[in-house]
């Protein structure tokens, strides 16, 4: 009895610690859009894409180098790939484009369906299809953001809702090959090695904006610029994932649900954007579809991976079991 007792106590402890963790994830991502503003009043769309990943890369090889991991195994290496895409450069640099052109609020709204699309992809990818409750609520989902993008565009999209529709699909596509890694090692390794991956690519990116892009280093696009290396490209992500491996994906993803909902706060308070009436009402039904989809989502034979979003689990509709339970 006094083992159980023990063990039960243990688990109550780690599930309040993996709830922080991943409430933590959630709102250091929900400053991204911010920061991002922040930096591009500093630095061009192409500077601030590549310097934001290529110094959070820097500090992912030091973490890596400090903790001793092991090189991922080649066949890894594709997924990883995929991971560097979709996660670190096409929507950074996807994302910035956008918010050149369009507000951070209303921004946050349609890439408040990236749960939901990364659930189709994964669908798709993995061949496992849930209910049709999960689609009608993902159909609603749908028509509710091309409904806001219609009234407030005047019924076309424009350049920046382009970008973010484009971000939505690559970076899915990023998640989902990142949840099938994350099944072969550690979550934070994931994505600091998918950074590392990136250097050749974003340190190039780099000298070349600065070179081409005016610049100027103000004490706010340097904040920008810090919070998007250290917090939202790479230490974000490492608090998301262990929070995820302590209570499972399913109980964190519903953490994650409020993150749409926290952006259109910080755009208000803090970039004093111009409150949109038909944006929070937005948000909401969207978040009310994704966590429709979650509860309607089927649970699998055997045991699947763990993934870094919601989406994932979502399309595979069961809970990643946390380390040593079966």
């Amino acid at each position: 009895m006094r083992a159980d007792n023990s063990a039960i106590a243990s688990d109550r402890v780690a599930a309040r610690r993996g709830t922080a963790l991943a409430a933590l994830g959630v709102a250091a991502f929900s400053f991204t859009f911010p920061a991002t503003s922040w930096a591009l009043e500093g630095f061009g769309p192409w500077t601030a894409t590549g310097l934001r990943c290529a110094l959070a890369g820097l500090v992912a090889a030091a973490a890596l180098k400090a903790s001793g991991a092991r090189l991922p195994e080649r066949r890894h290496v594709p997924g990883l790939l995929v991971v560097a895409l979709g996660c670190v450069l096409a929507f950074p640099l996807l994302t910035s484009l956008a918010l050149q052109t369009t507000s951070t609020g209303n921004a946050a709204v349609i890439i408040g369906l990236l749960p939901l699309t990364t659930a189709v992809v994964s669908s798709l990818w993995s061949r496992s299809w849930p209910p049709g409750v999960f689609w009608a609520a993902a159909a609603v989902g749908a028509v509710a953001v091309a409904g806001f993008t219609a009234l407030r565009t005047g019924g076309a999209p424009g350049p920046g809702d382009l970008y973010l529709f484009a971000a939505l699909v690559l970076c899915a596509a990023g998640y989902a090959a990142g949840g099938r890694l994350s099944a072969h090692m550690p979550g934070w390794q994931v994505i600091a090695w998918a950074l590392v991956a990136s250097l050749p690519v974003t340190a190039p990116l780099t000298a070349a904006g600065l070179a081409l892009e005016p610049f100027h280093l103000a004490p706010l696009p340097l904040a920008g610029m810090a919070y998007l290396a250290l917090v939202s490209q790479f230490g974000g992500f490492a608090a998301w994932y262990r929070g995820m491996a302590l209570i499972g994906v399913a109980k964190a993803s519903q953490l994650q649900l409020a993150q749409p909902l926290l952006t259109l706060v910080w755009a208000f308070l803090v970039l004093g954007e111009a409150f949109n009436p038909w944006a929070p009402l937005t948000a909401l039904v969207v978040l009310g579809c994704i966590a429709v989809t979650q509860r309607s989502a089927r649970r699998r034979a055997g045991p699947p991976a763990r993934v870094p979003d919601t989406g994932e689990e979502e399309a595979q509709g069961a809970e990643a079991p946390s380390p040593g339970r079966p």
